[in-house]
């Protein structure tokens, strides 16, 4: 195997810019900034969201959005991306085509092509 093809795998902190949640996982992530946590120095990554503030693991209906993604959302589509779909009248409809069937002596001969 060649060597110094691989990033080097390091224990990184992850810091979470919403709730200030710290957590250390290993990680190829290189960083110029490091923090010191837990009497030990790490290089440290900034993540707008984990399991601390995400609301499938905290339960609540809410996103907090740091970085303001969800109102940029709003803004633009507003309340046009909520609205039901228009349901068209039974005379407004297309009909429906139906497929064709085909007779087992079609299906005889197709079969025998085959062979």
């Amino acid at each position: 195997m060649k060597k110094n093809t691989h990033p080097e795998y390091r224990q990184v902190l992850f810091v979470d810019s919403s709730t200030g949640y710290k957590f250390v996982c290993g990680s190829t992530f290189s960083s110029d900034k490091t923090e010191v946590f837990e009497g030990k120095e790490y290089p440290v990554c900034y993540v707008s969201v984990s399991s601390s503030s995400h609301p499938f693991f905290t339960g609540s209906k809410q996103f907090i959005d740091s970085e303001g993604r969800v109102e940029k959302f709003m803004k633009r589509y507003g309340k046009e991306a909520v609205k039901p779909p228009v349901v068209a009248s039974e005379a407004e409809k297309p009909a429906v085509v139906e497929k064709k069937k085909t007779s087992s002596a079609a299906k005889k001969t197709a079969a025998k092509k085959k062979k």
